[in-house]
């Protein structure tokens, strides 16, 4: 299995999905201007408004081509375990079965940054070394 979609840009997504699995939802109803005057220590992490990451990585989904964005999401499938590494080809003929919802299944996981890390474990390759991953 060669991967036609970059390392680095596997690796970067891996970083921004682990920044959007990292936002909580807003707890508090009130008009707060500043969560870091709340009484409540993790108010600060509380990122509900704050979609500039989700944005950035939909921007990165998009800007890949089609059969880029088919095994990023091959890569998730593999990493999640509903394929083996051994079904490599399998898993990027349903990511290209699902047209143009494959972005959409990407940021719906709850957990894709781990699923692309697995998913590139299983091939033996990592980020370490890449970019602000070590």
């Amino acid at each position: 299995m060669e991967l036609t979609v970059p390392l680095e840009t596997v690796c970067r997504l891996i970083v921004r999905a682990r920044e959007l699995e990292a936002q909580v939802p807003a707890i508090e109803t009130d008009d707060e201007d500043d969560p870091s005057d709340s009484d409540d220590p993790y108010a600060v992490i509380e990122d509900e408004a704050n979609t500039s990451v989700e944005d950035e990585v939909r921007s990165l989904l998009e800007d890949l081509a089609d059969d880029e964005i088919a095994e990023v999401l091959a890569l998730a499938m593999i990493g999640r375990g509903t394929y083996d590494a051994s079904e490599w080809d399998e898993a990027v003929d349903e990511s290209e079965s699902t047209g143009g919802d494959a972005i959409e299944q990407l940021l719906d996981m709850p957990m894709l940054a781990a699923y692309l890390d697995a998913g590139l474990s299983a091939f033996d390759l990592s980020c370490q070394g890449i970019g602000q991953i070590d």
